[in-house]
Parts: C-alpha cells; sequence; structure tokens
C-alpha cells in the first residue's frame, strides 16, 4: 500500500517533474497524480508512467479553467476518496518570458494571465480539493503527538523569494511579484480557514531558489553558480521541509533552506 498520496499540479517539468520522481522513489513510495495542460506533449512526464505503471497517474489539467480543477477533483474523489498532499507547482513569470523592468512593460493581459496562473489557480485547487485533504491520512510532514495538532493533509504553494513585499528592494517585475504576493495572502488565508476545525490542513508557501528551470533561464548569466540549483537539488531541500511540517508551522513561508521569509 502506497505512503500516501500526492497531487502535483503542474508535474510535466521542473520542479513539478522532479517532486513526481521523488515521490514516487523507494524512500517516499506515493501514489502520485501529476497535472498538466497537454500531458500527450509531457514526454518526461510518460517516461516516467512507464517507469511507474502502478504508481503514477497523469491526468489532463489547465489550471486556469475552473471546470477543469472542478472535474479533476471529482475524479479524484471517484477513485482515491482522499488526498495527503497537494503541490501547486506550475508558474508564470510572463507572457513574454522576461519580467518588466519598468511601468511602461505593464500591461493588462500580462497582469491577468500571470495572476491567473500563479494565484488564482492554486487557490481555485484549494477550494475544491481540501475537502480531499481533510480526509487524507497525515502521511506526509511530522505528526504531532496532541491529537488537537494533528493534520489531515498539506498544501504546498510554490511560491518565490520576489513576491516578499519585505524583501523588495529593486522593483520591476511586477506580473510575477504581484501574483506571488497574493499566492503568499491566499497561504495564509487558507491556513487559517483549514486549520479550525477536527480534522485540518497545513498550508505553506515555499521559495524553491534560483532553479534551472524555463521560467529563469533568461536570467542565469547573472546568477553565481553556486546559487543556481538543480531541480533535483531544489526538490531535495524542499521535500525536507514538507517531512518537518507540522500545525505549529502552517501559514508560514520558508524559504529552501529551512529559513523562514518575510512577506
Amino acid at each position: 500500500m502506497a505512503r500516501g498520496i500526492a497531487l502535483i499540479q503542474g508535474g510535466s517539468r521542473g520542479i513539478g517533474l522532479h517532486f513526481c520522481k521523488l515521490l514516487l522513489s523507494s524512500r517516499y513510495g506515493a501514489k502520485v497524480i501529476a497535472t498538466c495542460r497537454d500531458p500527450q506533449s509531457a514526454t518526461d512526464l510518460q517516461t516516467l508512467k512507464e517507469q511507474h505503471p502502478d504508481g503514477l497517474s497523469i491526468l489532463r489539467l489547465d489550471v486556469t479553467s475552473q471546470r477543469d480543477v472542478q472535474d479533476t477533483a471529482q475524479v479524484l474523489a471517484q477513485h482515491y476518496g482522499s488526498l495527503d498532499l497537494l503541490i501547486n507547482s506550475s508558474a508564470m513569470l510572463h507572457p513574454t518570458g522576461k519580467g518588466e523592468t519598468s511601468l511602461r512593460e505593464v500591461s493588462a493581459e500580462g497582469l491577468s494571465l500571470a495572476l491567473a496562473t500563479n494565484t488564482i489557480g492554486p487557490l481555485l485547487m484549494a477550494k475544491y480539493f481540501s475537502p480531499l485533504l481533510l480526509k487524507g491520512r497525515g502521511a506526509f510532514g511530522a505528526q504531532s503527538s496532541d491529537r488537537s495538532k494533528q493534520h489531515n493533509g498539506i498544501i504546498v504553494n510554490m511560491s518565490a523569494k520576489v513576491g516578499s513585499i519585505s524583501d523588495n528592494g529593486l522593483g520591476g517585475w511586477y506580473s510575477y511579484r504581484i501574483s506571488k504576493s497574493a499566492l503568499n495572502m491566499a497561504t495564509k488565508c487558507l491556513s487559517i480557514e483549514l486549520g479550525r476545525g477536527k480534522n485540518k490542513v497545513i498550508c505553506v508557501s515555499l521559495h524553491p531558489g534560483t532553479v534551472e528551470t524555463d521560467l529563469s533561464r533568461p536570467y542565469h548569466k547573472n546568477v553565481p553558480k553556486e546559487k543556481l540549483f538543480s531541480p533535483e537539488r531544489s526538490v531535495t531541500y524542499l521535500m525536507a521541509i514538507i517531512d518537518s511540517l507540522n500545525m505549529d508551522r502552517t501559514g508560514r513561508f520558508y524559504s529552501w533552506n529551512g529559513t523562514e521569509l518575510q512577506w
């Protein structure tokens, strides 16, 4: 029997794909559901499916579509009945692939698309999948000996340090910064609502560091080599944080090294 059931939203590449790999490994032995917009073109994910035919399921989901999110939640409810871990991984820097460097480059379209992917999508995921997480077995994280503080599931929102208002000393990147800052507020709100009842869900935002992915590729030349992480390295750090989570740590924003970031 699988240790737990994990849903990776945005599991076809980058950080999401490597979360799938780690959770499917013998270390965790989880049942993993990976979602992406176009499963047929997700060759790396399809290869992983061939390697783990019983452990990995792939579902089509466009996180900007409320209908897709709702329908996928219904599918999981019918097939699994519960969920232990939800990782919202997909993200958009900007439709052009580069963050705005000045106010002149800000557009309604850029803001709308970034918010739809980075903020609204994860919040809708929480809305429709939280009933399954509230039925989870607490298979991930660190359970408290105090039954009143035990959790059933975990929501991880992949945020970014540039979403910290307190840490913003450079400006720019309006769409990305705003969408990640709003995601952090969603995480805080979720942690309060989903921590009230008898059954509880831990909700955190995580900063993965600067990772070698398509999102950050235009800026790799400006990052010192020792601070540019492979997806595997970043996910290893992030999973260590997830393993340590309990209800006392819900509603917070953590960096890849476990330090708490300011909102």
